[in-house]
């Protein structure tokens, strides 16, 4: 009974970082619907800036008057990342500000690493604060009762700030109705300023506070952020009193985890999301979400058209030049080109459901891994000839699609995003600690094309039949009466209800397409590199393919393909320098900030807008 209090009491100081850090996540969402994927930065920022504070203010005071500069300090990078990054691109859709913040990222960690360096950093013990106290017998840190005792003064306060102040009025007015609380006449632009650089302090106090358990490392941001959108997601997109009870009840269960089940430590809170997203869609105290809220917002979208005469023309150029290509690219070339392929196809059955269908996956590597293992177990364990086992990736992916997607498919927005997240995890927790079968992060290897396929230029052209006749495929079904129900459903699904249309059924069957599409990508992948590791699987996977979508443009059909493009283009070439991440990170946010719409949705405005100015010139 003591060990298990102990065990309680160390879950519940877990939570009081991680609280402070998700509360300031649900209070940017809740008001300005950003998908703060760089809010783990601020808390990382948090721990390097606490840190130096604090081995410069000596003492008692020192220490805990480091951790309030280090809250205000964050706060403020925050302001200037909202007023620079975010607030020009407010009128893109919602979904879409989400890469901004990938760039965000990349650019903080590597100003991170430049100021400070690789090396981990320890933080200090806090003075008055050494040793423990034995309570029932068992040890328990000083620090962690000291936290634990902070933490309802901490949501004492977030409460008084939401309900009792006239700020706390506009912030929850602004949660429930944004364009009203313009109507009334209240800065919009100023109250989005403030509540993102709270936010940002809450996650740059939540990073200092732990600095006593954990130091800090340039790994922190990614460490904590799953973590922190499984807490909000859990308790409700918005709901600070919500986070709180996700932050124990996580905390709590992972400290009971590592001690009982420690195999069930990387996917036991994506388990627990997965479970209350299956029963309460919304979270525990979250709300339904508005139809649109996080869909196609924006310049009303032009009906779909396939490509007229002059379209068809540059689509065939395009394709005979690739088929020309190894007559004079030299093997790097062609080897890019094939990454680029694949990419492109990955990217575009991703899009197939964003764009057509509204469905944004935080998980789609599920399915391009899962259709590489597939492939690759057949081979290795079996000896399975490559051609068959090429064939099953598809297959394998499609079927596994159409499990996940029925759990999921009912749920919108965030909500289904995360929830296909929580099941992409469990997939790559099988495939890292499945050793038997998967061979864990040693990966399975020597899964090499049959003997004809044993050359690049082969292999190239085996690339492009099957890469590029995948993405064909994808846009004939965007032109089939079955993509225009995908879209109805989309745009209204009330209406395509009526219509007749099973709006869900149509989005299941085009989930289960799109992992298809992925697997294939993923059989084509697997043979062209000889091995598959569970990195194929990660999160980063998923928001890789994400990111070129919406860089390419959503509202684009070949926003997908020319985001692949350009993002393998820019890496294989930024990869080169030092600093790749933080060049790669502005590039992103300059593409953001100038083409709004995407790069195909940017160039196609500017060249409607153009032919408009001709016209009217003639005239």
């Amino acid at each position: 009974m003591a060990f298990f209090f102990a065990q309680l009491l160390t879950g519940l100081a877990n939570a009081s970082s991680l609280f402070l850090v998700a509360s300031g996540l649900s209070l940017i969402f809740g008001v300005t619907r950003i998908v703060n994927f760089a809010h783990g930065s601020f808390y990382m920022l948090g721990a390097f800036v606490g840190v130096t504070l604090m081995n410069v203010l000596p003492g008692t005071v020192g220490f805990w008057g480091a951790i309030l500069i280090t809250g205000l300090v964050v706060g403020a990078i925050g302001a200037f990342v909202e007023m620079v990054v975010l607030r020009p691109i407010y009128r893109a859709p919602e979904l879409f500000q989400l890469v901004a913040t990938f760039g965000v990222i990349l650019v903080i960690q590597d100003l991170a690493l430049m100021i400070w360096g690789a090396e981990d950093r320890m933080g200090p013990r806090a003075p008055g604060l050494r040793g423990v106290w034995r309570i029932f017998g068992e040890p328990v840190p000083k620090y962690d009762l000291v936290i634990i005792a902070i933490t309802p003064f901490i949501l004492f306060a977030l409460w008084y700030l939401i309900t009792k102040t006239r700020v706390g009025v506009l912030v929850r007015a602004a949660t429930q109705d944004r364009e009203m609380v313009g109507a009334l006449g209240v800065n919009q632009a100023w109250l989005f300023t403030g509540v993102f650089a709270l936010g940002s302090a809450l996650a740059g106090w939540g990073g200092a506070l732990q600095l006593p358990k954990g130091g800090a490392d340039l790994l922190m941001d990614f460490n904590i952020i799953g973590a922190v959108f499984v807490v909000v997601v859990i308790g409700g997109m918005g709901s600070l009193p919500g986070a709180f009870i996700a932050a124990v009840l996580i905390s709590v269960l992972n400290v009971f985890g590592v001690t009982y089940l420690p195999q069930s430590t990387l996917v036991l809170m994506f388990v627990v999301m997965a479970v209350v997203l299956i029963i309460r869609p919304y979270g525990l105290l979250g709300r339904e979400e508005v139809a649109g809220e996080h869909g196609q917002v924006g310049a009303p979208e032009t009906p779909i058209r396939p490509y007229g005469t002059t379209g068809q023309m540059l689509v065939a150029a395009l394709l005979l030049a690739l088929a020309a290509l190894p007559l004079f690219a030299d093997r790097f070339m062609l080897i890019l080109l094939i990454d680029m392929v694949v990419f492109a196809l990955f990217a575009a059955s991703l899009h197939f459901i964003l764009g057509s269908g509204g469905l944004v996956s935080f998980g789609h590597a599920a399915f391009f891994g899962g259709g590489a293992y597939a492939a690759a177990l057949l081979v290795f364990h079996l000896d399975t000839p490559m051609e068959v086992a090429f064939l099953f990736a598809p297959l394998a992916a499609g079927l596994l699609a159409l499990g996940i997607g029925w759990f999921c498919i009912r749920l919108s927005g965030v909500y289904f995003a995360m929830l296909t997240l929580a099941f992409s995890q469990l997939v790559w927790s099988m495939a890292y600690q499945w050793r038997d079968l998967t061979r864990g992060d040693d990966g399975l290897v020597n899964i090499w094309p049959s003997a004809w396929l044993s050359d690049t230029i082969p292999f190239y052209y085996f690339t492009l039949a099957f890469g590029v006749g995948g993405i064909l495929v994808l846009r004939h079904i965007i032109h089939s009466p079955f993509g225009y129900a995908l879209r109805a459903g989309r745009d209204s699904p009330r209406q395509a209800e009526a219509m007749g249309i099973n709006v869900k059924r149509v989005q299941h069957v085009a989930f289960g397409l799109a992992g298809v599409m992925a697997g294939l990508a993923g059989g084509i992948f697997v043979f062209s590199k000889g091995s598959v590791f569970p990195t194929e699987l990660e999160i980063a996977a998923s928001f890789d393919a994400l990111i070129v979508v919406f860089l390419g443009g959503v509202k684009t059909l070949a926003g997908g393909v020319v985001g692949a493009g350009f993002m393998t283009v820019v890496e294989d070439w930024l990869t080169r320098l030092e600093y790749w991440r933080l060049v790669l990170g502005l590039v992103i946010i300059a593409v953001v900030i100038i083409a709004p719409e995407g790069i195909v949705g940017t160039l196609r405005s500017t060249w409607a807008k153009f032919r408009g100015t001709n016209e009217e010139a003639v005239k």
